[in-house]
């Protein structure tokens, strides 16, 4: 059979126009799978403990680890709500950090021990950017109050005459709403914009939760200006507080050393000595993570760093202060006396 070569042209472009058509239809499916693969499928957290040697060990010691942060931080805020002598902007704000630290712990913790014991670490799109929010929320939240636990303690020692104008429950309040509502923005801006990349690479987190910086590495689009604004914004963010924490302290020791009575120099330093072993726990694991360049430190440094800001730090924070404290442990002993008296009575 012969075409007529006036057909010829017509039938090339029904040709071309039908492969055209095709080639569409081939590119859409592709489309839908990836758009729906960065919605719909999750992540897997790779975590510490599949990376160890013993995890099982890791696993107990974890567990040990986060049954302290929950009874020493329990007990601390049960001790601040119920003795009315902790009602003072000090305890105020100390109660405010065992709650972010109870908090905090418990994002990551039990997802991590329940992955370990179902074996399956998987965790949603949707699951993820909420740890990612409320793990930013509440990191952010403890660099701002710690800032503000300098001033309070810098106020209390340097000018203990205009303490109770200074730092007056609405004053105290006002901090507290501070840190929560601005590291709360900003956890929310970061997060929506890490999560709109498309994540086209392997789904495997090489961390024990989901943050910033390892959650990039996943993405298949240009990420070298958003990473440039994650560390200038992070390294505002941290370097700022700590800076005022730093003065605060400075100031307050130039003041202790001019104190005339050895007990009240002895009382001030215990108190500021816990308060800057907390400040150097926080501020050295967030500074390595966020503000030291990713060619410093390697995935599995950044594993460790992560569990040591998000379960060892919860568990010891009360610890370090509760213990060095007598106010704090006397609010106990009367709180668990009258506990031993009820049940008895």
């Amino acid at each position: 059979m012969f075409l007529d070569p006036q057909t010829i042209p017509r039938v090339v472009h029904v040709v071309r126009q039908l492969a055209f058509n095709h080639l569409r239809q081939l590119k859409k499916p592709h489309r839908m799978v990836h758009w729906n693969s960065t919605l719909g499928s999750g992540f897997t957290l790779m975590g510490i403990l599949n990376d160890s040697g013993s995890p099982e060990l890791i696993c107990a010691t974890i567990t040990i680890l986060y049954i302290l942060a929950l009874t020493s931080n329990g007990l601390l805020l049960l001790a601040i709500t119920m003795d009315a002598r902790l009602h003072v902007p000090m305890y105020l704000l100390l109660g405010q950090l065992s709650l972010m630290d109870l908090l905090f712990t418990s994002v990551v913790t039990p997802k991590a021990f329940m992955d370990f014991l179902l074996s399956e670490n998987t965790i949603s799109f949707v699951g993820c950017a909420l740890q990612m929010f409320l793990a930013l929320t509440l990191g952010g939240a403890e660099d701002l109050l710690l800032a503000f636990m300098a001033y309070d303690r810098y106020v209390a020692i340097c000018h203990p005459l205009n303490y109770m104008v200074l730092m007056r429950p609405r004053v105290c309040w006002l901090m507290v709403a501070t840190s929560w509502t601005l590291a709360s923005l900003s956890a929310l801006v970061y997060t929506v914009y890490t999560m709109h990349y498309p994540f086209c690479k392997a789904r495997e987190i090489s961390h024990l939760l989901c943050e910033i910086p390892p959650l990039l590495k996943l993405a298949c689009a240009d990420t070298s200006r958003y990473e440039l604004m994650v560390y200038v914004m992070g390294v505002t963010f941290l370097i700022a507080p700590l800076v005022a924490i730093l003065a605060s302290y400075t100031l307050i020791l130039l003041t202790v050393l001019h104190m005339p009575s050895n007990e009240g120099r002895q009382k001030a330093l215990v108190t500021c000595s816990s308060h800057l072993t907390v400040v150097g726990m926080f501020y050295g694991a967030a500074t390595f993570m966020y503000v030291l360049p990713s060619s410093l430190h390697s995935p599995k440094q950044d594993n460790i760093i992560s569990v040591f800001y998000t379960i060892v730090t919860p568990a010891l924070n009360p610890l370090i202060y509760s213990l060095r404290n007598k106010e704090v442990m006397g609010a106990l002993r009367r709180i668990l006396g009258k506990y031993m008296l009820w049940t008895h009575s």
